[in-house]
C-alpha cells in the first residue's frame, strides 16, 4: 500500500472527548474514519462537524454492548469505506461506588461496556471488517491507568480496564506473526465530559465540592494538570502509523506522570 492511499479507521465512542479527538486526528492524517456512538443525533452532528472541517468521515449508531449492533456497524463501515485497517476501541463508561453496595446491573454494565465490547468489536473487525486478511493492521484499545492500579471506589471500572490491558497483551502476542499490532493507551486524568461526571460522583461520595475533588486529583499528578484529549489522541495517531510497526502488546500511559509503570 502506498503511503498516499487512504486507510480505513473505525473509532467507537467518537462523539466527544478522547474518541472525537482521535477521529479528528486520524482523519487529518489521511484516514477514512467511520465513527459510532449510541446517540444517533450526536453521531450525525459529529459527522457533519468533521466533514465541514474537510475530513473524510462518516458514521452510524453503535451500542458496543450488542453483538447485533456491532456487526451492523462494521458491515456498514465496510460498505461505505472498504475493509478496515485501524480499530480504536474507545467507547466506555465510568462506574463505581462502595463495592459492597454495588448491584449486579451496574457491575455487569461496566464490564460489558468497557471490556466485553473490546472483544466484540475486535472480533467483528478481524472477520467482517477484513482485518485478519491484511499484512498490516492496528488495533488500539483505550484503557486507563486504572487498568494497572486499583482505584478506590472504582472496582468495576478498574477491573474492566485491567481486563482490557490483559486482552491487549494476549491478542498482541497472538497476532504478532501477522503484522497486525495490538496496543493499549492508558490515560490518567483527562479533561472530558466523563471526567466531569467522575468528579461529581466523588464529590457526592465524600460530601464535598467538585472543586475540592479537582484540586485533590490535580495534586496527585506530577505535571499538576489533567491531560488533554488531543494529547491522548497523539499517542493513538503514532501507534496507527507505520513508524510504530514494532510496538505491540504494550500498555502505554498518557497521564502526566501519574503512573510510572
Amino acid at each position: 500500500m502506498s503511503q498516499h492511499e487512504q486507510r480505513v479507521a473505525l473509532v467507537s465512542g467518537a462523539t466527544s472527548g478522547i474518541g472525537l479527538a482521535v477521529a479528528r486526528l486520524l482523519a487529518s492524517r489521511n484516514h477514512k474514519v467511520f465513527i459510532g456512538a449510541r446517540n444517533a443525533d450526536n453521531v450525525a452532528a459529529t459527522v457533519k462537524q468533521l466533514q465541514d472541517e474537510g475530513l473524510d468521515v462518516d458514521g452510524t449508531t453503535l451500542d458496543v454492548r450488542s453483538r447485533e449492533s456491532v456487526h451492523a456497524f462494521v458491515a456498514t463501515a465496510v460498505d461505505r469505506f472498504g475493509t478496515v485497517d485501524v480499530l480504536v476501541n474507545n467507547a466506555g463508561r465510568s462506574g463505581g461506588g462502595v463495592t459492597a453496595d454495588i448491584d449486579d446491573e451496574l457491575w455487569n454494565d461496566v464490564i460489558d461496556t468497557n471490556l466485553n465490547s473490546v472483544f466484540r468489536l475486535t472480533r467483528e473487525v478481524l472477520t467482517t471488517g477484513g482485518l485478519r486478511e491484511k499484512s498490516r493492521g492496528r488495533i488500539i484499545n483505550i484503557a486507563s491507568t486504572a487498568g494497572k492500579q486499583g482505584v478506590v471506589l472504582g472496582a468495576p471500572y478498574s477491573a474492566s480496564k485491567h481486563g482490557v490491558v490483559g486482552f491487549t497483551k494476549a491478542l498482541g502476542n497472538e497476532l504478532a506473526p501477522t503484522g497486525i499490532t495490538v496496543n493499549a493507551v492508558c490515560p490518567g486524568y483527562v479533561e472530558t465530559p466523563m471526567a466531569q461526571r467522575v468528579r461529581a460522583g466523588y464529590a457526592a461520595a465524600y460530601d464535598t465540592s467538585e472543586d475540592i475533588i479537582l484540586d485533590k486529583f490535580q495534586s496527585k499528578i506530577p505535571l499538576g494538570r489533567y491531560s488533554t484529549p488531543e494529547e491522548v489522541a497523539g499517542l493513538v495517531g503514532y501507534l496507527a502509523s507505520d513508524t510504530a510497526a514494532s510496538i505491540t502488546a504494550q500498555a502505554l500511559n498518557v497521564c502526566g506522570g501519574l503512573g510510572n509503570f
